[in-house]
């Protein structure tokens, strides 16, 4: 029912057609016992994704991702109920038509935190940011071992080798000025990340955007979207963290890692920015306060330090 999606165009062409995923999404919905449920596609995310009535989610993923959904499938299982916050119970999951992969997974309920975030006080944000802190202390001391077949990188040394050898192109190609690229090579050099780290269950992509609320209150509801979980050094969930939750706030930062236990270095949690699979330093500066000094030790104070 859906084509193969291998390259960008053929992406470009079928994800976003939705005539074409819409019938795929109901066939395959008649696969899985659930023929004639609504199905509402959520327009935020870069998977196709349906509400199936109004407990269910749909989660699908093109030929060129489909190792995304492998991975989203086992994690969520894995996770089940194990975690303070809520996330995605799998009801199914598994190969589909010309490469695509599916997850059936249950619906968290709740407004997204990146929404909700400006109309709620400090008091509110200083609550919810403990609760990540406390919620990424859990996630990061399960055991992943069982997860190993199926989540990467595996040698998290040669992992990082590979991203500093991509590190100035990849920014280059973002857009980043030269003042900027031109201080990447020396201060990656200046910081001694770990090779063989403790492994870790990672999120790798920890922001308010990935996160439910309750409207009465501050309190996580949900916590989701795992399809780029990685296993290695818990310090890389922070990046996400110092841009996308506390937002270079080092109070917020400080009660984040006071409730997770422990606190990383600015210029290490800069490096593993530089290092991210999805980095994109122009988009941070711009969304991000800058300091007026441009050097990155400056900019990993500025994003990272705790108050």
């Amino acid at each position: 029912m859906l084509p193969v999606v291998e390259t960008d165009e053929e992406w470009d062409a079928v994800v976003p057609d939705e005539r074409l995923m819409r019938a795929g999404a109901e066939d395959l919905c008649v696969r899985l016992g659930l023929a004639g449920e609504p199905l509402t596609r959520f327009s935020e995310g870069s998977q196709p994704v349906y509400a199936v009535g109004d407990d269910l989610v749909l989660k699908l993923f093109p030929t060129a991702a489909a190792q995304d959904g492998v991975t989203e499938g086992r994690v969520l299982t894995h996770l089940d109920g194990r975690l303070p916050v809520p996330t995605p119970r799998v009801r199914d999951f598994g190969p589909y038509e010309n490469g695509w992969q599916y997850v059936l997974m249950s619906r968290l309920h709740g407004e997204n935190l990146a929404h909700a975030w400006r109309r709620l006080s400090r008091a509110d944000h200083e609550r919810l940011v403990t609760d990540i802190g406390d919620t990424l202390a859990v996630l990061h001391s399960l055991d992943s071992a069982p997860l190993t077949d199926a989540v990467g990188p595996g040698d998290w040394g040669a992992f990082l080798d590979r991203r500093r050898a991509a590190a100035v192109e990849q920014q280059r190609r973002k857009g980043l000025p030269a003042h900027w690229l031109e201080q990447i090579p020396d201060f990656l050099a200046s910081v001694t990340l770990p090779r063989d780290p403790r492994p870790s269950l990672l999120h790798t992509e920890v922001m308010r955007q990935h996160f439910f609320v309750a409207p009465d209150g501050p309190r996580l509801t949900g916590m989701f979207d795992f399809e780029p979980a990685m296993i290695g050094d818990r310090a890389y969930d922070f990046v996400g963290v110092g841009l996308f939750v506390t937002g270079g706030d080092p109070h917020l930062m400080a009660r984040l890692t006071q409730a997770y236990g422990h606190a990383f270095p600015p210029a290490d949690l800069l490096a593993y920015t530089l290092l991210h699979v999805y980095s994109n330093l122009t988009w941070y500066l711009r969304e991000l306060q800058a300091p007026a000094k441009g050097s990155l030790p400056a900019l990993a104070e500025a994003w990272f330090a705790t108050a």
